[in-house]
Formats: structure tokens, sequence, C-alpha cells
């Protein structure tokens, strides 16, 4: 059964830093696309950096300069590092992988929240 589990979120000042990290089981890690996506309270799912196969990337414009998306094939894991922190970050980040078969796959999410 394929698995992506994040961690890293948590509470932190505005300003400050989080690294997440999302390590997926049971997938052919190199031949899946991974994103990073946040839900807010009340808002929808939003798309906030994206990793493709070879490793270009692409980051909403919020979090341009700010967040960085990576991946390590050899340990099955994507980061997103966010610097600069601010409170409208806050939210519930979702780690989501895309194979070339079209499978996708969610992982449970960690909280991230950012206070003023």
């Amino acid at each position: 059964q394929v698995q992506l589990v994040e961690s890293g979120g948590g509470l932190v000042q505005a300003g400050g830093s989080l690294r997440l990290s999302c390590v997926a089981s049971a997938i052919t890690f190199s031949t899946n696309n991974f994103g990073w996506y946040r839900q807010a309270p009340g808002k929808q799912r939003e798309r906030v950096a994206i990793i493709s196969i070879n490793g270009n990337t692409d980051y909403a414009d919020s979090v341009k300069g700010r967040f960085t998306i990576s991946r390590d094939n050899a340990k099955n894991a994507v980061d997103l590092q966010m610097n600069n922190l601010k409170p409208e970050d806050t939210a519930v980040y979702y780690c989501r992988g895309g194979g070339l078969d079209g499978k996708i796959t969610w992982g449970q999410g960690t909280q991230v929240t950012v206070s003023s």
C-alpha cells in the first residue's frame, strides 16, 4: 500500500523557519512527480510547490523566494524548506505524489501554525 508520511510541522513565530519532510513507501519514487499543498480553515486546498521527476520546480506566487522544494530519490523523500514564515502561511500542509500511470497519492497532512 502506497504511503506518504509528512513530518516537521509545528508552531513558529512570524519570520521563523520550518522544514517539512515527506517520506514515501511502497512507491516507485523516481517516477513520481511530487507537490506540497496546503489548506487553511475555511479555504480551498491550494498548491504551494511542485517538483517534477527531473527536478524542475514551480511555486505559488505567495511563497516564491521564501520556500524551497527538493527531492532525494535515494531516501524517497521530498522536503519543503520554509523561511520567513508569515501568519498567512498557517495551514495543514499535504504531500502529494503523482505517478506516470496517473495514480495520485496524498499524505495525511501536518499542521503549520505561524504566530504574529
